[in-house]
């Protein structure tokens, strides 16, 4: 496995003794969208990929936001604190991170640092950064988060 650069930092053989959920708070998982509660579906009106406050074009979601690009060091793979927001799979394998843009958008970038998905503030969802609904996000046991990425967007996080 290809250990991203913020995973780096923490040396080797510290990774290598660790298990995925030490390393990270995040767990990223593939979901069925059919299986979900409504509330937690694009039906819900808050999740609404049609509604103004979630377009990718609104303000605090627009990737050209620059709170919301991986050039603010924020956002940077490089940023240690992101160290700490890692997306890990059930095989404990490392797949990005996320980071707040300061105005309430959850960001979610690849382990490389590119920008895969937005969470607009108000809602339980993710969409990818053309507008498509691509999971939810629910908050885990402890301070973290949990997401769910729908088969169709997972491409775009797993690579």
């Amino acid at each position: 496995m290809r250990l991203p650069a913020f995973s780096r930092s923490l040396g080797l053989a510290a990774l290598l003794a660790m298990s995925g959920a030490a390393l990270a708070d995040a767990p990223v998982f593939v979901i069925d969208q059919s299986q979900l509660p409504f509330d937690l579906g694009p039906g819900a009106p808050e999740n609404a990929p049609a509604r103004q406050s979630n377009l990718p074009s609104a303000a605090g979601n627009s990737s050209a936001n620059a709170a919301n690009s991986s050039a603010a060091y924020a956002n940077s793979p490089n940023n240690p604190a992101n160290s700490k927001r890692v997306l890990f799979t059930a095989e404990g394998e490392v797949v990005g991170y996320y980071a707040e843009n300061g105005s309430g958008t959850l960001n979610v970038f690849t382990a490389t640092g590119k920008r895969a998905f937005y969470r607009p503030r108000g809602t339980k969802s993710l969409f990818s950064n053309a507008g498509q609904w691509c999971g939810t996000v629910a908050a885990s046991q402890g301070s973290g988060f949990a997401f769910g990425i729908t088969r169709a967007c997972a491409p775009q996080l797993f690579r």
